[in-house]
């Protein structure tokens, strides 16, 4: 059977999430190049201020420069000397400052900048997409999950997963065919997409089955990143199709592992789908 679907641009709804990593890679490198400039300027008002003030120095060691004993310079020689060295361990206290704040932002820069290079490493392996989405893959989450729980517990923030079960899946492709099912999926990793934060991915886990990895994310913002999916409508036939979908959640504990998330997750997606 011939399927129409009235839907969005498909290469724009294909676009994974990866170029956000990228983007972060190229903004780290940027703001370290920007950095370097600033460095550089620092170093330049360090050796203007430093010529400054042994020319003080100088002038004030030898007041027969001056002719008129009312000149400007004409004062006490150890005075000038004293003022200038007051004013030498100021700048001095200001540029190691700047220095030491210089250098911890490179630091930090560097390291935004690998950790971005790494995941965009990861993302762009085709093994870690599914092609018909978009999404990342059951294996990728496998690996990933791992390290957003480490980093959990290193800062000692939330992490939870979004579980999304498509209702009636088979049902669609029984009744309007394989094109109808593609769009509803591509539909959906679109909205999955969108609804997502710069630190969420989406997952396909099944056929019918989506995961949302949400790092930091509470009770609250969790719903909310859930509601942002919104009502999923196709047009095939000359029909209007409403796809429902069915939410739930598991929340990351202190001592959970990558497989007690997972196995918690599948758990309530079988329950959907019996319930189905």
């Amino acid at each position: 059977m011939q399927s129409i679907l009235d839907l969005r641009d498909a290469k724009q709804r294909s676009s994974p999430l990866e170029g956000v990593p990228v983007i972060r890679a190229l903004q780290a490198e940027s703001d370290l190049r920007q950095l370097q400039r600033r460095e550089w300027w620092l170093w330049l008002s360090a050796f203007l201020v430093t010529t400054l003030s042994a020319v003080a120095f100088l002038l004030s060691s030898f007041p027969s420069f001056f002719r008129h004993s009312d000149h400007f310079y004409d004062l006490r020689s150890d005075q000038v000397r004293w003022g200038v060295l007051c004013l030498l361990l100021l700048f001095n206290g200001w540029f190691l400052y700047r220095h030491w704040s210089f250098r911890r932002l490179r630091r930090q820069l560097t390291m935004q900048s690998a950790s971005s290079a790494s995941h965009a490493g990861q993302i762009l392996d085709p093994a870690s997409l599914d092609p018909a989405t978009g999404l990342y893959t059951r294996g990728f989450i496998e690996q990933q999950l791992g390290k957003e729980i480490a980093r959990s517990r290193r800062q000692n923030t939330s992490l939870s997963l979004a579980t999304i079960h498509i209702d009636g899946f088979d049902e669609v492709s029984n009744r309007y065919g394989l094109s109808a099912t593609d769009g509803a999926l591509k539909e959906l990793a679109w909205r999955l997409k969108k609804a997502c934060r710069g630190s969420d991915f989406a997952v396909r886990w099944a056929t019918d089955d989506f995961l949302l990895v949400l790092p930091e994310c509470n009770l609250g913002e969790v719903e909310l990143v859930l509601r942002r999916l919104g009502p999923v409508e196709l047009t095939c036939l000359g029909r209007k199709i409403n796809l429902t979908y069915t939410t739930g959640r598991v929340d990351y504990q202190p001592g959970d592992m990558p497989s007690d998330l997972l196995k918690s997750a599948s758990q309530i997606l079988h329950l959907y789908e019996n319930a189905g």
